[in-house]
C-alpha cells in the first residue's frame, strides 16, 4: 500500500507515553489495589469546590462553552491583578503550548529547550515544521547561559519549564531576570509554570511579577495539578495584551469547555484545599527522603510535588518490578535518564507502600 504523505517531521514523531489506566494495568499483571506514583496528581482528589460547580452545571451540558471564558477570568483578573486581554484559557496547558508554537514559530524556524524537560514542547514544534535546539541542563538545572549562546537570527520561542519536569529544580527570580533582559525582545519567552505552587524555596522567579520585563514573555499556568482537575483539561496564561490578541486568533472557539470553566472557577477560591494538598506534598516529600536515605538511594530535591530517584538496575527494569506489585510509577528513558524513575508523592498510605514495595523489589 502506498505510503500517505504527511507533514515533514511528523513521520519521525513518538507518540507521548501516557500510560494505561490502573483497571486495565490490574487486568494484564492479574494484580488488585494498585496504586499510581507516575502522573504527578494530586493525591488528595478534586477540589470539593470544584465538584459541586461541576455538578451544579451539569444541567447546562446543552449549551456551548463561553467562548470567552469571561467568569473564569475575571476570577483569575482579580487574583493576579491583571486585565482581562492579557488572559487566556486552554484546554490543559497543553494547548497553549500548541498555540505558542502555531502563534509564533513559522516553518523552518527555531526553538530552544533546557533537556530534558516536558517532552511536549520539542514535540509541537517538530509537528509545525519547526527546529528544536536542546540545551543539556547543568547539574540538573536549567542553565540559561548555554540557552543564550544557542539563539539563532530564526529563532523565535524559548521554552523554560520552571521548575522543571522531572528534574524538580528551579530558576531564581535574580537569574531569570538577567535572562529575560538578554534575550531579544522579539523571541517569545514561554515559561512554564505548571507546578509553581508547589515551590518552597525562597527567591524562586514567578513568571506574574516578571510579566513586565520582557515583551514577549508569556507565562503558563495549569489547574491540572493544586486543584486537582487533571481530567477536565484546563489551563490558563498570561502575556501581553498584542500576544493574547494573536493567540485568540489562531485558538479553537469553544476550547476551555463548561465543566473545566465552572470547576476551576469554584476551585480558585478553595483555600482551604490547596493548603491540604500543599502540607500533604511537604509531608510525603520529606517522608519519601527519609526512607530512600534508609535505603542508601540518591534522589534529587524536588520544587514540586515529584521528584527523581537513581535506581542501580535502571528505571525501567525497576518499574516493570514495581509495577507486578501494584505500584505504578515512571521510568525515564523518554527523558533520557533510563537510570532514573520519577515518583510523585502519594497519601500517607501509598508513601509508606511505595518505600516498603521499593525494599522488597530492590
Amino acid at each position: 500500500m502506498r505510503r500517505k504523505r504527511v507533514r515533514e517531521g511528523v513521520e519521525g514523531l513518538i507518540p507521548y507515553p501516557p500510560g494505561k489506566p490502573i483497571e486495565e494495568l490490574e487486568r494484564e499483571m492479574g494484580i488488585r489495589g494498585s496504586i499510581k506514583l507516575a502522573s504527578n496528581e494530586n493525591p488528595l482528589g478534586t477540589s470539593p469546590l470544584a465538584v459541586q460547580a461541576i455538578k451544579d452545571h451539569l444541567v447546562r451540558l446543552n449549551r456551548y462553552p463561553d467562548g470567552s471564558g469571561y467568569y473564569l477570568k475575571s476570577k483569575l483578573s482579580e487574583k493576579y491583578h491583571l486585565p482581562l486581554d492579557r488572559i487566556i484559557l486552554g484546554n490543559g496547558s497543553n494547548e497553549l503550548i500548541e498555540l505558542t508554537v502555531r502563534t509564533f514559530l513559522s516553518e523552518g524556524e527555531h526553538a530552544i529547550q533546557g533537556f530534558p524537560t516536558f517532552l511536549v514542547y520539542e514535540k509541537m514544534v517538530t509537528a509545525a515544521g519547526g527546529r528544536m535546539t536542546s540545551v543539556p541542563l547543568s547539574d540538573s538545572r536549567m542553565d540559561l547561559k548555554g540557552i543564550l549562546n544557542a539563539i539563532r537570527p530564526e529563532t523565535r520561542v524559548i521554552f523554560i519549564n520552571n521548575p522543571n519536569n522531572p528534574t524538580g529544580s528551579a530558576i531564581g527570580r535574580e537569574e531569570m531576570l538577567q535572562f529575560l533582559k538578554e534575550v531579544s525582545e522579539d523571541i517569545v519567552v514561554a515559561l512554564d509554570e505548571a507546578y509553581i505552587e508547589f515551590v518552597t524555596e525562597e527567591g524562586v522567579a514567578d513568571g506574574v511579577e516578571l510579566l513586565d520585563a520582557h515583551p514577549s514573555l508569556f507565562v503558563l499556568r495549569t489547574f491540572s495539578k493544586l486543584y486537582g482537575l487533571a481530567g477536565l483539561r484546563i489551563g490558563y496564561g498570561f502575556g501581553q495584551a498584542w500576544m493574547i490578541d494573536y493567540m485568540n486568533r489562531v485558538r479553537q472557539p469553544f476550547n476551555a469547555n463548561s465543566l473545566a470553566q465552572a470547576a476551576a472557577t469554584a476551585a480558585l477560591d478553595d483555600d482551604r484545599f490547596v493548603s491540604e494538598t500543599l502540607e500533604t506534598v511537604r509531608d510525603g516529600l520529606a517522608y519519601l527522603y527519609r526512607g530512600l536515605e534508609e535505603i542508601g538511594l540518591e534522589y534529587l530535591p524536588t520544587q514540586t510535588n515529584f521528584f527523581l530517584i537513581k535506581v542501580p538496575a535502571g528505571g525501567k527494569k525497576l518499574y516493570e518490578s514495581m509495577l507486578r506489585q501494584g505500584v505504578i510509577i515512571r521510568a525515564m528513558d523518554s527523558y533520557g535518564l533510563p537510570e532514573y524513575i520519577r515518583v510523585c508523592v502519594g497519601l500517607p498510605e501509598e508513601n509508606r507502600r511505595f518505600i516498603e514495595t521499593l525494599k522488597r523489589v530492590l
